[in-house]
């Protein structure tokens, strides 16, 4: 039961985590590049190109689903009961939540790693399109816009079934390449300046929707380690999420992207 609500909570937080990225720089710089109004100018195909990006985010995904699904046949092989699972698990939630709010500056290690847009002028759409997705589906290979990335991959691997890891993490890949269909009408200055007035002004939301997301995953991990758990996680977490959303509002945008 215990490895059910835990893939679950990881499905959930997969596709918060990959709305977050696609805040990323790559993520941005992909609906700039990628779009009907750039590739036509490059004289390429933008649903060819599109398409090369999806399938390389899909493979990414399950090129590291492949290693976390071999992680999670060694927790299975360590045989852990569902308290331990639910309690590693929690531990890893409340850290992520800390680092994601910015908590006495309290951040997790990332990089910040982009992809290399020489590519647009050096080779044909199925090896740069392929290759950007690809690195972006991997979600570790560029830059990591949020802890909740980490969080995905450790709950796919307590899930301790190897083929629901490589599920959830593949799906993270898959929705990565897919994000690149959000710029499929840009097909002027116009459409474009519009779009990504629109996308940034969307940031916080997605932002705020990822933190409830993460409060959510603690809570039913909580749940699961004892009942008792979840008053005292509520009375605790609150006060800190508040002063984590007035940090971040003093705190322009720009000097956070790629940091949590």
């Amino acid at each position: 039961m215990t490895a059910d609500v835990l893939a679950v909570c990881a499905l959930v937080l997969c596709a918060a985590a990959a709305a977050r990225s696609t805040w990323s720089p790559c993520g941005l710089s992909m609906l700039a590049t990628i779009t009907p109004l750039a590739e036509g100018g490059r004289g390429h195909r933008y649903r060819a190109a599109a398409a090369w990006f999806v399938v390389g985010g899909l493979a990414g995904g399950i090129s590291l689903g492949l290693a976390y699904g071999g992680l999670a046949a060694l927790v299975r092989s360590t045989a852990p009961t569902p308290v331990v699972l639910a309690t590693v698990a929690l531990a890893a939630t409340i850290v992520t939540l800390a680092a994601e709010l910015g908590l006495w500056d309290f951040r997790l290690p990332v990089h910040h790693r982009q992809v290399n847009e020489r590519w647009l002028d050096q080779f044909r759409p199925w090896v740069y399109a392929g290759g950007f997705g690809w690195q972006v589906g991997t979600g570790l290979a560029t830059y990591i816009m949020t802890p909740a990335l980490y969080l995905m991959i450790l709950l796919a691997a307590l899930t301790a079934t190897p083929w629901v890891a490589l599920a959830v993490v593949a799906s993270f890949g898959l929705m990565r390449g897919l994000a690149v269909l959000l710029g499929r009408n840009i097909t002027d200055t116009q459409s474009l300046t519009s779009f990504h007035r629109r996308f940034h002004d969307a940031e916080p939301l997605v932002w705020r929707a990822l933190v409830a997301v993460e409060g959510a995953v603690a809570l039913v991990c909580a749940w699961v380690v004892s009942p008792w758990a979840v008053p005292v996680l509520v009375i605790v977490a609150v006060p800190a999420a508040a002063v984590g959303r007035r940090r971040r509002v003093q705190v322009p945008s720009h000097a956070t992207a790629g940091l949590g």
